[in-house]
């Protein structure tokens, strides 16, 4: 065992950086599914665009696998639920920090009126899911001629 000289503001660094963590994340949602399970406390971050025919919303789930993710459209919002799991320590392998999240996750976002809930897609590629939702015929602006007499 080797000394290491105390370092006071090391330590205060370390407890501030907890705190922006603690304090820059979603609080803890307990939430209940139809088994009884709870969620995590983490949500995969989104990007939220919109062109004139779709909204396109993009989510980061690195280490996630295609089969551990659902997609799904249900009143008026849009439920992307999953889970991460974590590698287990095995003999001649451990851990010295582990600061992702892991477990299950739920992100629900509303989705606008003008979409097409029948036509909605979604892609799964190099960590990214993509979900594309189309804007209905009838929201998209129609340009009217004016005549002038």
């Amino acid at each position: 065992m080797s000394l290491v000289r105390w370092d006071p503001f090391r330590e205060l660094e370390e407890v501030s950086g907890r705190l922006n963590r603690l304090f820059n994340q979603p609080l803890a949602r307990r939430m209940a599914d139809d088994e009884g399970t709870l969620f995590a406390d983490w949500a995969p971050a989104v990007d939220v665009q919109e062109t004139d025919g779709e909204y396109l919303i993009k989510a980061d789930l690195p280490e996630v696998k295609k089969e551990d993710v659902t997609v799904e459209i249900q009143d008026g919002m849009l439920s992307v639920r999953g889970e991460r799991r974590q590698e287990k320590e095995e003999k001649g392998k451990k851990f010295h920090r582990v600061e992702r999240a892991y477990g299950r996750f739920e992100r629900r976002l509303a989705v606008p009126q003008e979409v097409d809930a029948q036509k909605v897609a979604a892609e799964f590629k190099d960590g990214v899911l993509k979900v594309h939702l189309p804007k209905s015929a009838t929201a998209k602006p129609k340009t009217i001629d004016v005549k002038v007499s």
